[in-house]
């Protein structure tokens, strides 16, 4: 899960080098346990799956699934 994204231009001024694909992120159990503690979203979640699928359907399953989750 990416949690946040490098500012280009920051980095620009400070360092004088452009970075480029500089992302930070959460690790999965992290995140995991974060929504198992949240009633709502604790009860749709599925068990996890090790079946063969086409990549396709693994698309649009992670299309279904994933959501933006804004911490202030």
């Amino acid at each position: 899960m990416v949690s946040a994204k490098l500012e280009a231009s920051t980095a620009l001024s400070a360092s004088g080098a452009l970075p480029e694909n500089v992302n930070y992120a959460v690790k999965s159990s992290f995140l995991l346990s974060f929504l198992e503690s949240v009633p709502e979203v604790s009860a749709k979640l599925k068990p996890p799956s090790t079946a063969d699928r086409k990549f396709e359907d693994v698309v649009k399953s992670a299309q279904a699934a994933a959501v933006l989750v804004l911490v202030y």
